[in-house]
């Protein structure tokens, strides 16, 4: 049976509430694309979860493969010891792969371990999948210091032997991206961090695995990365299937890029069940256009709507888009006028397809060439001044009297701070010279 699915997604300790504190908001979009993807994992009911991890085992001229029946492991280096994990190894695929790697004359084996207590980078994605799903065993392998072609073999010898033991298994490719993205960020900024997370993002968008072996080794140095050997095995892993690429969501707002990706094996199944993951709130929104556009009346919120979308208040913007990328519509609230985010995605969907001022309402003839996003947003906070503004992490809000104009952020064509500000202002009639109050907010969006 071939691998299920793989996903790329990155491990900061931060991300688990009961170590962030509070600073987990700042990657709330990453979070939810976590979310979505333990929920595809639970979906697909693997036996077996192998976690290609930066931080387990590492040899600079050998593949680790964690042995024996179990492990343990908790966040305690992060101050968080109450989260914890047990897990069951798979030790009848360890045997598989070090055997066929044998036999192919490649350095890969349980030999060697340093710590048999599981590490960050396999204990975040578990810390999701976990969550929803309970069943099936792991297997953790670490990276090493061979190139990359040879992780790519690596990744070939785990097909092989997954296909021979007929496991049904999911790969999971822990790993951040760039660590020097912001001049803020733990590890300060070069050029080559941006440029990383712009070219492996997109070349995992595409699932054009190839391309990973296609990196220079001093340009992955310059840009301070973790996540490319990872992904590299599960290329290999995936090696010779056809597969659908989605990129979930990439955020780089604590100087560090997290990045995640699914890739789904192609066949009649796969594709019914890629095109039933759409996210939840776009869903509603999508849903809410065609049936308004189509009967003008407004939908009831469907009986399968999530929890979280009917017991959760807050401030929505909806924004419709051509495929090509034009503007067709965005209408939204700053704070939350309906009994929940559900009404709320339906009252702006409704305004955002038919009573924008500035088009005109959208006929059905449109409704297969448009594009739907949905932003939440968190509640907004007093600023002293512009210096406290980032146009990729914040949207702003310029007052003055009863005049107000908003701008979202993370806006393709808006590129500054001043920028931002000067649309916000034009947006709620405020003119150079006046007296403004500032406010900013993050959004969570939803694409």
């Amino acid at each position: 049976m071939p691998i299920l699915a793989g996903f790329a997604v990155p491990h900061p300790p931060m991300i688990v509430p009961e170590i962030g504190r509070g600073s987990e908001k700042q990657i709330t979009e990453t979070t939810e694309s976590y979310k979505r993807v333990a929920a595809r994992i639970a979906k697909l009911e693997p036996d077996t979860i192998i976690i290609t991890s930066p931080h387990a085992t590492m040899y600079r001229d050998y593949f680790h493969i964690s042995p024996g029946a179990s492990t343990i492991g908790s966040f305690a280096a992060f101050s968080a010891p109450s989260v914890s994990f047990y897990e069951k190894y798979d030790e009848e695929l360890a045997e598989k792969i070090t055997l066929l790697s044998a036999m192919g004359g490649f350095p890969a084996g349980t030999a060697g371990e340093k710590n048999r207590q599981l590490d960050h980078g396999t204990m975040v994605p578990l810390y999701f999948i976990r969550k929803v799903y309970k069943k099936g065993r792991i297997l953790r392998i670490g990276l090493s210091g061979l190139s990359l072609s040879d992780h790519y073999r690596f990744g070939k010898f785990i097909k092989k032997a997954v296909e021979e033991l007929d496991r049904k298994v999911v790969f999971v490719a822990s790993g951040d991206l760039s660590h020097k993205l912001q001049e803020y960020g733990p590890y300060g900024f070069a050029k080559e961090g941006p440029e990383y997370d712009e070219r492996v993002m997109d070349v995992l968008g595409r699932g054009a695995f190839p391309e990973l072996l296609d990196f220079d080794e001093e340009f992955l140095d310059a840009a301070a990365e973790c996540g490319h050997r990872s992904f590299a095995i599960m290329a290999g892993a995936l090696d010779g299937t056809e597969i659908k690429a989605r990129a979930y969501s990439h955020q780089d707002v604590t100087g560090v890029g997290y990045g995640i990706c699914g890739f789904y094996p192609v066949n009649e199944e796969s594709e019914d069940d890629f095109e039933e993951e759409m996210d939840e709130y776009v869903k509603l929104a999508k849903y809410t256009v065609e049936e308004y556009v189509k009967t003008g009346k407004r939908p009831h919120v469907p009986e399968d709507t999530p929890e979280e979308l009917l017991n959760t208040r807050a401030g929505v913007f909806v924004s419709i888009h051509k495929k090509n990328g034009d503007l067709r519509g965005c209408i939204g609230t700053i704070a939350p006028w309906e009994i929940n985010i559900a009404e709320e995605i339906i009252s702006n969907g409704i305004s955002a397809s038919t009573r924008d001022p500035r088009f005109e309402a959208i006929k059905p003839e449109e409704l297969d060439d448009l594009e739907i996003n949905v932003d939440v947003l968190n509640p907004a906070e007093d600023i002293s001044s512009m210096d406290e503004l980032d146009v990729k992490r914040y949207g702003v809000i310029v007052s003055c009297g009863n005049r107000r104009g908003l701008l979202l952020p993370d806006l393709e064509g808006v590129d500054s701070v001043e920028q931002q500000v000067m649309i916000a202002m034009k947006k709620g009639g405020i003119y150079p010279g006046e007296k403004y109050k500032l406010q900013r907010f993050e959004v969570v969006r939803h694409k």
